[in-house]
């Protein structure tokens, strides 16, 4: 009885499940240590650009993916995280504690507005939240002193005890590193008391209530954590893109946020990624492919958004599980294979929550 008792706690407490995944994200992380020496200095920009916002998406994916409460406001967080980044640097502040207070802050304002949003849900919570997306916009653009209103401010090179962050390749290494550390945090979070508490909560509040979880409190911490992560993110963001202005953080970037966490696949931690790469690589397709279509198509001046559209129907209609539930299946197939059956993978009606305790 022993034994089995310390088999089941050290698999409790192992990141890697088995061999394979000890193999592929020792891999991964070998290719992406490597990417500088790989990639030119246009793409690896780009793969920074996904580190970023894979840090904000492990923020929504934790507060929308495993809470169930969706927020079209996030870009507010990502905005405040930035531009406390931003003031702080350019008064001196070394980069890491300047970062650190970026996102502290940032979990402030989503305290601040997980609070009021406790009695509400649904769509309901989306309008609240999108509603403060709207005054967070105001207020940067509003208060010139602090954030240089629509003038725009620029952002000081990452500095820290006499280091600088001041190419590209050592700038990278920070987001490389800034992203681990939060995806790590994200994996032991879950399995955590309070990461289990979030995903009771996501499918069924009554059913969570009922077996003594706090909702009030637990929907803060979700907030709070997330918003952090967006701040973090943020303030990343601010020094790769050198320049910051209030339209950067608009209703627009909030959607695109929310989009890359729904095709990426809420409820994984990987689905935050793969949809940063969406969310990255697709303004790189449809500039590639521009050329090759018709003028009337391709210089229509809604092309990024039709596209976004569609590609985003056709995920709800026939891959609700996103990226991440499409490789999930594809990985089957590769392990089935010969012995899998017609319709195996036929989608099948299914619910997050509970019908009956809604």
């Amino acid at each position: 009885m022993r034994f089995i008792f310390k088999t089941h706690y050290d698999q409790d407490i192992r990141l890697a499940k088995h061999g394979g995944h000890v193999f592929w994200y020792g891999a991964l992380a070998l290719v992406m240590v490597a990417a500088p020496w790989l990639l030119s200095e246009y793409l690896l920009a780009q793969l920074t650009f996904i580190l970023i916002y894979g840090i904000v998406g492990l923020g929504l994916m934790m507060l929308a993916g495993f809470t169930g409460l969706f927020s079209i406001g996030h870009a507010a967080f990502f905005g405040a995280g930035a531009y406390t980044q931003a003031v702080l640097t350019n008064m001196g502040w070394p980069f890491p504690l300047a970062m650190a207070v970026a996102g502290a802050l940032s979990a402030v304002v989503g305290v601040v507005v997980g609070l009021p949003a406790l009695r509400v849900k649904g769509i309901y919570l989306g309008i609240a939240t999108l509603s403060f997306g709207f005054i967070v916009e105001e207020v940067f653009a509003r208060w010139e002193k602090v954030t240089g209103g629509n003038a725009g401010l620029m952002v000081g090179t990452p500095k820290a005890f006499g280091w600088a962050a001041d190419t590209g390749d050592s700038f990278y290494y920070v987001c490389l590193v800034t992203a681990a550390i939060a995806t790590l945090a994200c994996v032991n979070l879950l399995r955590s008391p309070t990461g289990r508490a979030f995903v009771a909560i996501r499918d069924s509040e009554i059913s969570a209530q009922s077996m003594g979880i706090h909702l009030a409190w637990y929907k803060t911490q979700s907030f709070a954590f997330s918003a952090a992560l967006a701040g973090i993110g943020g303030a990343l963001y601010a020094h790769q893109i050198r320049f910051l202005s209030p339209d950067q953080f608009n209703i627009i970037q909030s959607i695109d946020l929310l989009l890359m966490v729904v095709i990426g696949g809420l409820g994984s931690l990987h689905g935050a990624f793969l949809g940063a790469i969406f969310l990255i690589g697709l303004p790189q397709a449809i500039a590639a492919v521009k050329d090759v279509l018709p003028p009337s198509i391709g210089q229509a001046p809604g092309l990024k958004a039709v596209v976004y559209g569609l590609v985003l129907i056709a995920f709800v209609l026939f891959e609700p599980l996103g990226l991440y539930g499409r490789w999930l299946k594809v990985r089957a197939w590769f392990q089935l294979f010969p012995f899998y059956r017609k319709g195996m993978f036929r989608r099948q009606k299914s619910f997050q929550k509970s019908e009956r305790l809604r």
